[in-house]
C-alpha cells in the first residue's frame, strides 16, 4: 500500500526521532544511532514529498518560433487571449508560463484578428518546456511541438539541431572539414541532445552523405551550464535564404 504521509507528518516524526536520539546520546549509543537513522530517513522522505509536490504543481513554459517562410508577422492567442504580438520570421518569443493542461492556440497575421492562419490544440505537462514552431508557407501553415530539456550536467554544455527548411533535403551536421556529428537529419526532425565540453567550434551543414557544405556555422560558442537548440530555417532555392536560429533552452 503506497505511503501517503505529508511532508509535515514526516518532519514531525523526524523531530520525535531526533529527540529520542539526543536522549540516548550518552546513555545508550546503540539506541542513539537507531533513532538518529530514523530521524535521517524521515527528513529525506519529507524532502522527497516536497520535491514531488513542487514538480506536480509547477508551471510549464512555452515559446514560439516563427519559421513559416512566406508568412507575415504573427500575433499569438492562447485560449482567446493575445500573449505574443507581431512576431517576425526567424524570431523566437519570450517564454510563456502556462499551468498544466490543454490550450487552444490561434495564430493571426499581426494586427488582424479576422482571418486566422492556424488553429491548434496543445497539452502541456507540469514542469514541461516546449518550443512550438510554425512551418511551411502561410496558406498551409502547421505548428510543430518540440519538448525542450534545459537541464545540463554541472560545467558542461549540450546542443541539439532541428531541421525546419522545407525545400532542403536531409542534412548532416559536422565539424568543419571533419567528422559528422549528426547524420541524415530530415525535415521536421529534431536530433537528440549532445553533451559538450564548453567551447567555441566551427560547424557546418552538409547535404546528407556528401562533403557539400550548404551552410557554414563558424565560431559557435557553447558556454558551461547552458543547453542550446539550433534550428535550420529558410529555403535552399529561393528567398529567404538558409540561416540558423540559435536558442538557449
Amino acid at each position: 500500500m503506497p505511503d501517503k504521509r505529508t511532508s509535515t507528518e514526516y518532519l514531525q516524526r523526524a523531530a520525535l526521532y531526533d529527540t529520542l536520539a539526543q536522549y540516548y546520546k550518552y546513555t545508550n549509543p546503540q539506541y542513539h544511532i537507531h533513532y538518529y537513522l530514523k530521524h535521517l530517513h524521515n527528513i529525506n522522505k519529507a524532502m522527497e514529498v516536497m520535491l514531488n509536490t513542487a514538480r506536480t504543481q509547477s508551471d510549464a513554459t512555452v515559446r514560439i518560433l516563427h519559421s513559416s517562410y512566406n508568412s507575415p508577422n504573427i500575433d499569438v492567442y492562447v485560449n482567446g487571449q493575445q500573449l505574443i504580438k507581431d512576431l517576425p520570421f526567424k524570431k523566437v518569443s519570450t517564454d510563456l508560463t502556462l499551468k498544466p493542461g490543454k490550450y487552444h492556440i490561434d495564430l493571426y497575421p499581426a494586427g488582424n484578428m479576422v482571418d486566422s492562419v492556424l488553429n491548434k490544440k496543445i497539452t502541456v505537462e507540469s514542469g514541461g518546456s516546449y518550443t512550438l514552431a510554425t512551418i511551411d508557407q502561410v496558406t498551409k501553415m502547421r505548428l510543430l511541438i518540440f519538448e525542450n530539456h534545459p537541464s545540463v550536467p554541472m560545467n558542461e554544455a549540450k546542443v541539439r539541431f532541428i531541421h525546419l527548411s522545407p525545400d532542403t533535403p536531409s542534412i548532416d551536421i559536422a565539424v568543419k572539414d571533419r567528422d559528422v556529428v549528426y547524420p541524415n537529419v530530415s525535415y521536421k526532425q529534431a536530433t537528440e541532445y549532445l553533451a559538450l565540453t564548453p567551447m567555441t567550434i566551427d560547424l557546418e551543414i552538409r547535404n546528407a552523405g556528401t562533403k557539400h557544405v550548404i551552410l557554414p556555422m563558424p565560431k559557435l560558442l557553447f558556454k558551461a551550464n547552458e543547453s542550446y537548440t539550433i534550428l535550420l530555417v529558410g529555403l535552399s532555392e529561393e528567398a529567404p535564404e538558409l540561416q540558423i536560429v540559435r536558442i538557449i533552452d
